[in-house]
């Protein structure tokens, strides 16, 4: 190996170890947002339930998962969006709740399986009803390989403003939807309610020690080439 491919090996062990020190540092960056998020929803969950914001204002992050209680009557149509959950693949029930006030509020009533996705399989309720949710953002676009296709009924994100067009919903829409939590009190239907992920796997420190691991190897490695390349140059 010539010297200008040594001193080549050298600046790429040497930018390599710098890599892998950012990559260490973004990785304890996300361990920090990941404890942030678990300690948020831990406590989210264990807060009584509250209204609803109201459909103008502002949701952001902060808001996400808290637990609301809403009163009112859904609306005959809906929306399926593809799934995977724990009982397997299939679609989210995606419902217009018609609150009290009139505003409308998109509902994620919960996961059906395929043989259960026609509207008779998984009725509506009729009347007046109240349930507990958790609140949730809007997610736009599809998923992250395929994007929503209203036109030809293929949704792959809650997408709200999205479905509240294809529904063809009058007067104000939250800008956030609601995931319907289970009633342990209730026997177990379809849609099956209470499936949303609330418990986060969480590697960063595992991730962040194996990048830190091999930034001080690709720095060991720069080191012992320049070493080398100091023994070699002549007196």
């Amino acid at each position: 190996m010539n010297r200008a491919a040594r001193i080549a090996l050298i600046v790429s062990a040497a930018l390599a170890s710098v890599g892998f020190l950012a990559l260490a540092g973004w990785q304890v960056q996300r361990l920090s947002w990941k404890l942030d998020l678990i300690e948020r929803v831990e406590q989210r969950l264990k807060a009584d339930p509250v209204a609803p914001p109201a459909v103008s204002a502002e949701v952001t992050k902060a808001d996400e998962y808290r637990r609301l209680r809403l009163s009112g009557h859904f609306e005959p149509r809906e929306v399926l969006v593809q799934a995977t959950t724990e009982l397997g693949g299939g679609h989210w029930v995606i419902a217009p709740l018609r609150l009290d006030d009139g505003s409308a509020v998109l509902v994620n009533r919960g996961f059906v399986p395929p043989e259960r996705r026609a509207p008779d399989a998984h009725a509506t309720p009729t009347g007046p009803v109240e349930l507990i949710g958790l609140l949730r953002l809007t997610e736009t676009g599809g998923g992250p390989l395929r994007r929503n296709e209203p036109a030809e009924g293929r949704w792959y994100s809650r997408d709200v403003a999205g479905i509240a067009a294809q529904l063809h919903l009058a007067g104000p829409v939250a800008p956030y939807f609601v995931d319907e939590s289970a009633d342990a009190a209730q026997p177990l239907r379809y849609p099956r309610p209470g499936l949303t992920v609330v418990r986060f796997a969480n590697n960063h420190a595992v991730y962040a020690a194996t990048w830190l691991a091999l930034a001080v190897m690709a720095a060991a490695a720069a080191f012992y080439l320049v070493r080398e390349e100091r023994r070699r140059a002549p007196p």
